[in-house]
């Protein structure tokens, strides 16, 4: 289990990014998280990457305190941030180095096949589309097999066709492996298509405003009543957690 303990993170120019949050995320959930600018959301993931230390709370996975990147946690940022002078190949298993050369080898096999890209590990970034760079991104992501993946924006550069079609097989690799998921995006309809639970923030600093259960059955079709009906929820406790009440209008 993933539980955030009076997560707050102020930075040292003194802006406020997150105050108090608590949440508690069950093995396999699949979690967006939503929310205007200014609430919070990528501070949120990097703090449960140990990328950067909270203020004050914690982080605790599995009974362990997260305080540095962890070999359990996986991250998928907006852009693909590929290496050039390596393959395609190469980037999925740079950070495989501690396994013997033939299973290092397997898993990125295994993980170009699971994102759509079997026989493109010789190829170099440039080489690739936008969607393909991502779904290697993914593959990269996926081959340490986390228990905990966090995707940031992952999509949010891609066109709406790929972006669709990313988000489709995205929630197909969760189905798979059933790590625990953790969203970010300011896309309402990528929240409902991917989650079990849409987390939604306040602004400035970050807290908590709402948390939805999404209880659709999968696969979700976008355009169907049920979906639309979620949708409209979703926007309405959006609309509400910016804004403001007149105390924080004054302060």
């Amino acid at each position: 289990m993933l539980e955030l303990h009076h997560l707050s993170k102020t930075y040292a120019n003194g802006t406020a990014a997150l105050r108090q949050f608590n949440l508690s995320i069950q093995p396999g959930e699949a979690v967006a998280i939503v929310g205007g600018s200014g609430c919070g959301k990528s501070t949120l993931l990097r703090l449960i990457s140990g990328l950067e230390q909270a203020s004050s709370g914690s982080v605790v996975l599995n009974g362990e305190t997260i305080s540095a990147p962890h070999p359990e946690v996986g991250l998928v940022f907006q852009e693909p941030r590929l290496l050039p002078w390596l393959s395609v190949a190469d980037n999925i298993g740079f950070g495989l180095d501690q396994l013997p050369k033939a299973e290092r080898q397997t898993r990125v096999q295994e993980a170009l096949a699971r994102v759509g890209l079997a026989g493109q590990g010789n190829k170099w970034p440039r080489e690739l589309s936008g969607g393909m760079a991502q779904r290697v991104a993914l593959a990269r992501a996926l081959v340490s097999r986390p228990g905990v993946l966090l995707l940031d924006e992952p999509f949010s550069a891609l066109d709406a066709l790929t972006r669709s079609d990313l988000q489709d097989h995205l929630v197909e690799l969760w189905q798979g492996s059933r790590p625990t998921l953790i969203l970010v995006t300011h896309d309402i309809e990528e929240a409902l298509v991917i989650a079990d639970r849409v987390i939604v923030l306040r602004p400035k600093p970050g807290r908590l405003e709402a948390v939805i259960d999404i209880s659709l059955s999968r696969p979700r079709i976008r355009d169907a009543e049920d979906f639309e009906t979620v949708k409209r929820q979703l926007r309405a406790a959006l609309e509400v957690s910016l804004q403001q009440t007149p105390q924080e209008r004054v302060s």
